[in-house]
């Protein structure tokens, strides 16, 4: 009885949009990687998608209340493995963002995200006060920043970044007073120039080509540049599957990871890119429900923190392709080609998936 009403009470809505989600990543990257040393990613995307399927199934029956428990002992090991891959991890495009061996790696950091929203559910639903009070808040804010810190020195200012939202959609769903919040837009307007200073050289030259992608067409403008023109060529309807131009003469750096979106909307036209915001739409808003039919106020920050991480990524990236973020390297979640951040996205949703079926325990 207890696994036909997990069956039945299972979010089927939510999965059957991130499974067509996934469907047109796996199309999207077919053609972008076609006739190139990647074109075998397609079919390798597939099997990280079941992988994830399957996980996303065990996360959603393991009662979500035991791994807000476990939460000590997993930000342990996030910090732990974090460190070990500085020390020992795979360096690519000059970043240590990889932990493994052979062609088995794991982007640790990635997983971090889903730490991180168990962590900020269970401190905030232990507070005794209605209130978020300023102690709170920077002790908070250190456990966040501490991997953030890491994941920087890797350096991955992209994937640091989307830890602060987690943060961000927990203080306010606490409780802040708009005092506090003057003072945190304050500190952030001041702690922005005295940052710019300590990144490295070629984050700097991102965020000035961000501002004018011409100052160096064929260097750190190069990318921005090139994912407009493909946008731009899709026009309404497209150029069709395996017929973009800007992706398939290789114009565009990397076109089913970080510019899959580029190539989708060069090959699917402005109908194409309406039909898959519009599936985010209906994703996030799946969650969002979620959140507010959860048995608890942890479920609630849970389900809330989970779409906030997939909305960020969905903004900067998309953002990112027509020139309106600067280039982080944040993935399309569920679309760009890559196991770790498929499978974090996925245990994310289970996390969801979990909230909602504790609804039907009595």
């Amino acid at each position: 009885m207890a696994s036909y009403r997990s069956l039945r009470d299972f979010d089927w809505t939510m999965f059957l949009l991130a499974f067509t989600l996934c469907g047109l990543g796996v199309l999207q990257i077919f053609s972008a990687t076609l006739d190139t040393t990647w074109r075998d990613s397609w079919w390798k995307q597939i099997v990280f998608i079941f992988a994830a399927a399957v996980l996303m199934w065990i996360v959603s029956m393991i009662d979500y209340h035991t791994l807000l428990g476990q939460v000590p002992l997993l930000y342990g090991i996030s910090i732990v493995t974090l460190i070990a891959t500085i020390v020992i991890g795979q360096k690519v495009f000059g970043s240590t963002r990889w932990i493994g061996r052979g062609s088995f790696h794991l982007q640790i950091s990635e997983f971090v995200k889903i730490v991180l929203v168990l962590l900020v559910a269970r401190y905030l639903t232990e507070l005794k006060s209605d209130e978020l009070e300023p102690r709170d808040l920077l002790k908070l804010g250190g456990l966040i920043g501490v991997p953030m810190l890491l994941v920087m020195k890797q350096p991955d200012l992209g994937t640091a970044l989307t830890y602060l939202p987690i943060l961000v959609v927990g203080i306010f769903l606490a409780g802040l007073r708009w005092q506090y919040v003057a003072i945190i837009i304050l500190a952030i307007a001041i702690a922005l120039p005295v940052g710019y200073h300590f990144l490295q050289d070629y984050q700097k030259n991102r965020l000035l080509s961000f501002r004018d992608p011409s100052r160096d067409p064929k260097g750190t403008g190069y990318h921005v540049i090139q994912s407009k023109i493909a946008v731009g060529s899709g026009a309404l309807w497209g150029e069709g599957v395996t017929k973009g131009t800007q992706t398939h003469l290789r114009f565009l750096p990397v076109p089913h990871t970080d510019f899959i979106f580029a190539t989708f909307a060069e090959e699917h036209g402005f109908v194409g890119v309406v039909v898959v915001l519009g599936l985010y739409f209906l994703l996030l808003m799946q969650i969002v429900q979620n959140a507010q039919t959860a048995p608890d106020r942890a479920g609630t920050y849970l389900c809330m923190g989970v779409a906030t991480v997939l909305l960020f990524h969905v903004l900067v990236n998309v953002g990112m392709v027509v020139g309106r973020m600067p280039v982080t390297g944040i993935p399309l979640p569920l679309m760009s080609f890559g196991g770790s951040n498929i499978l974090s996205v996925f245990l994310m949703l289970g996390l969801v998936n979990n909230v909602r079926l504790r609804r039907f325990v009595n």
